[in-house]
C-alpha cells in the first residue's frame, strides 16, 4: 500500500474503506503517549478572532478579513446534470451504464477532494496565526431543512470545517469557543442596538449611533465578544426586542 505517513505509536484498529470509484484506503487507529502528543503544539499566540460562516463568502473575520467561498459543487452542478442524463439513458445492467455510472462517482469524489483540501488549508491557516478562536454553536443538521438554502449550505460544508477547526486547535493546543447564534447579526456591535435583519441585507446601519458596517463583520466582532464572556473576559449586553 502506499503510506501517506509513517504511523507513529502503537496500532490499536484500522478500518478498511473502499470509494464509489473503486479506490480503496485503510485508516489506522495509533494510541500515543501524552508526550508524543504535545510534538504539534504550536508557539502561543495572543490573537483573537470572531468567524461568522456564511454562503455569500465561506467566514468573515473580525479583522475584517474575508474566506471566499469556493463553491465546488456549483461549479460542477450542470456537468453532473448531464452526467445522470447519460446515466439513465443508458440500458440496466449494461457495461455502458457502469461506465456512466463511475463518471458521476468520480465527479463527486473530486468535489469532496477540493472541498476537504480547502477546509483543511483554511483551518490550517486560522489554527497557525490565532490563539482564540470564537465559532457559532451552529446545528447544521437543522439548518439544511431550508430546501431554498440546503444546497448551498452543504457545498459550503460548515460541519466538516467546524469538526476539523475543533480538532487541529486541540492538537495545536489553541482554543475554541463556541457560542449561541443567536442575534449576532441583529446587534450592533458597538451599542448593542437590536433590529430584524434580513438575509438580503448586506450592511447594517445604526439608527441608534448612526455608524454603518458590513453584516458579517458586524457579527463576527459580536460571536468573538460572546466568546470573551464566556471564558471571562469580556460581556455583551443583547438588549430585549422592541414592544417585548
Amino acid at each position: 500500500m502506499v503510506m501517506h505517513r509513517v504511523i507513529k505509536g502503537t496500532p490499536k484498529t484500522a478500518i478498511v474503506k473502499r470509494t464509489p470509484t473503486g479506490k480503496w484506503f485503510v485508516s489506522i487507529t495509533v494510541e500515543r503517549s501524552s508526550t508524543e502528543g504535545q510534538e504539534k503544539r504550536l508557539p502561543p499566540s495572543e490573537e483573537e478572532v470572531g468567524i461568522d460562516v456564511g454562503l455569500k463568502t465561506f467566514a468573515y473575520l473580525s479583522t475584517e478579513e474575508e474566506i471566499a467561498n469556493p463553491r465546488f459543487f456549483r461549479e460542477d452542478e450542470a456537468k453532473l446534470a448531464r452526467a445522470q442524463r447519460k446515466l439513465s439513458q443508458a440500458p440496466q445492467g449494461s457495461k455502458e451504464r457502469e461506465q456512466k455510472r463511475k463518471v458521476i462517482a468520480r465527479t463527486h469524489e473530486r468535489i469532496a477532494n477540493r472541498r476537504k483540501n480547502f477546509i483543511e488549508q483554511e483551518v490550517s491557516k486560522l489554527v497557525t496565526r490565532f490563539g482564540f478562536l470564537a465559532v457559532e454553536a451552529l446545528v447544521v443538521r437543522n439548518l439544511v431543512k431550508n430546501p431554498k438554502l440546503a444546497k448551498s449550505i452543504a457545498d459550503a460544508s460548515w460541519s466538516m470545517f467546524f469538526t476539523r477547526l475543533l480538532a487541529k486547535a486541540e492538537e495545536a493546543g489553541r482554543q475554541v469557543v463556541k457560542v449561541n447564534p443567536a442575534y449576532t447579526s441583529q446587534t450592533y456591535s458597538g451599542c448593542s442596538h437590536r433590529q430584524p435583519m434580513p438575509l438580503s441585507v448586506r450592511v447594517y446601519e445604526c439608527p441608534n449611533c448612526g455608524l454603518v458596517i458590513h453584516r458579517d463583520h458586524n457579527g463576527s466582532l459580536n460571536i468573538l465578544a460572546d466568546a470573551r464572556r464566556a471564558v471571562g473576559r469580556h460581556s455583551r449586553v443583547i438588549p430585549e426586542a422592541p414592544g417585548l
